[in-house]
C-alpha cells in the first residue's frame, strides 16, 4: 500500500497556538504517530520487526489509530485488543478499513479491563511466537521520541517555565518533561489526570474520561518528575472543548479540552512563568458526541456549570465528573510512605 510520507509528517507534526499572553498550546492532529513510528523504527534496525511480521497492542485511542495508519503502510498484520467501552463503532470500523483485526473485550466495571486485555496479548503471542508486541506502556522508545517535541517547543518558544499535558502511558509528558528539564532544570510539570485512575493514587473505577488515566501503572509513568497533579472530570474537559472552539477556533478532544483547562489555570497563576501545553489528537472523533448537544443533553447533570480552578486536596481521593482537583505532588515516587492515606 502507498502511503504520503509528507502526510504522515504533517499528522505528528503539532500546530503551535497562542492561547494567551504566557500559554503556547502544541495542538496535534494525531500525536501518538510520533512514538508509534519510533517504535516501529528502532525494531526493524535492531531486527526484532521483520517484514510481515504480525504486530500486537492494546489499546483505548488514538495509537491504535497510528499503528493501523503505520501497518498499512509497512504491510505488516495488526492486531489491536481494547475493550467495549473504549471504542464506538465508527471508529473501529476506521481501524478495520486500514486492515487492522481489532478484538472487543467485555469491560463490566468500565475502567477498561486492562488486566483481561493484558491476558489477551500475552496468550496470542503464545499461540503465535515472533509476534512483535509495541509496548506502548513500558518501551523507553514511547518517551524517547517525544525529544522532537521538546526541540520543536525550545526552538519556537525559548524559555519554558511549566509544561501541561495528559497523562495515561506518560511517554508524552514524561518524555517531553524529560528533554525541557536538561535545558531548564527550573521546570515545573503539571500532569493531568482523571478521577478513578490508579496513576497517582485513586483506587480503579469506572472512567468517563478516555484517552488520559490507566487502571494500571506503567513504566513510562515517572512520578519523580511530576511537581503536581489535576483531575479533571468529563464533563469539566467537554466545556474546555467547546471554548478551545468557540474562543480560539482550536477543534481538539476532550482531552486536550483537559490540558488546556489546566494550562489556562497555571498561566494566570503564574503570570510570569512562559507555560506549554501538550494537546494530543484533533475532535472528529467525537463529533458525535462531546460535541453534539443532543448526545451532551442525554448525560445526567449536563451542563453542569464551568469550572475555572481547581480545589486543592490534602487526601487524594475521587470525584464527580464535572469536578476538577489538584494535589502537590511534589515530584515524590509512588510508593512513599504516605501513599496509603491517600484515599
Amino acid at each position: 500500500m502507498s502511503f504520503n510520507i509528507d502526510y504522515f509528517r504533517a499528522l505528528e507534526t503539532p500546530r503551535l497556538a497562542q492561547l494567551g499572553p504566557n500559554i503556547v498550546a502544541a495542538a496535534f492532529p494525531l500525536m501518538k504517530l510520533l512514538p508509534a513510528r519510533f517504535i516501529l523504527d528502532q525494531a526493524q534496525k535492531s531486527g526484532e520487526l521483520k517484514a510481515g511480521n504480525h504486530i500486537i497492542e492494546t489499546t483505548s485511542g488514538t495509537f491504535g489509530m497510528a499503528m493501523a495508519l503505520l501497518a498499512a503502510a509497512r504491510s505488516y498484520r495488526l492486531t489491536l485488543v481494547t475493550a467495549e467501552t473504549l471504542i464506538d463503532k465508527p471508529y473501529k470500523r476506521r481501524l478495520e478499513l486500514l486492515g487492522a483485526n481489532v478484538v472487543v473485550l467485555e469491560d463490566e466495571k468500565g475502567d477498561g479491563n486492562q488486566p483481561g486485555r493484558l491476558a489477551y496479548l500475552k496468550q496470542a503471542m503464545e499461540d503465535e511466537p515472533g509476534t512483535f508486541w509495541t509496548r506502548q506502556y513500558d518501551s523507553p522508545g514511547n518517551w524517547l521520541s517525544y525529544a522532537r517535541l521538546a526541540e520543536l517547543l525550545v526552538r519556537s518558544t525559548g524559555q519554558i517555565d511549566w509544561l501541561v499535558g495528559c497523562i495515561g502511558t506518560g511517554g508524552s509528558l514524561c518524555g517531553t518533561g524529560t528533554f525541557l528539564r536538561q535545558l531548564y532544570p527550573h521546570l515545573k510539570i503539571a500532569a493531568v489526570d482523571t478521577h478513578r485512575s490508579v496513576l497517582f493514587g485513586q483506587p480503579v473505577g469506572k472512567r468517563m474520561l478516555r484517552g488520559l488515566g490507566n487502571s494500571v501503572i506503567p513504566a513510562n509513568v515517572r512520578h519523580h518528575l511530576i511537581d503536581e497533579v489535576h483531575w479533571v472530570g468529563a464533563y469539566a474537559a467537554y466545556h474546555s472543548a467547546h471554548v478551545l472552539l468557540r474562543n480560539h477556533g482550536i477543534f481538539q478532544g476532550p482531552t486536550s479540552g483537559a490540558s488546556a483547562l489546566v494550562g489556562a489555570w497555571v498561566a494566570c497563576t503564574h503570570p510570569d512563568a512562559t507555560v506549554a501545553v501538550i494537546m494530543p489528537d484533533e475532535g472528529f472523533r467525537h463529533a458525535d458526541t462531546v460535541y453534539n448537544q443532543e448526545w451532551l443533553a442525554r448525560l445526567p447533570g449536563w451542563p453542569g456549570e464551568a469550572i475555572h480552578e481547581p480545589e486543592t486536596l490534602s487526601v487524594i481521593e475521587p470525584r464527580e465528573e464535572w469536578e476538577w482537583t489538584r494535589y502537590e505532588w511534589g515530584r515524590a515516587p509512588l510508593n512513599v510512605e504516605k501513599q496509603p492515606s491517600r484515599g
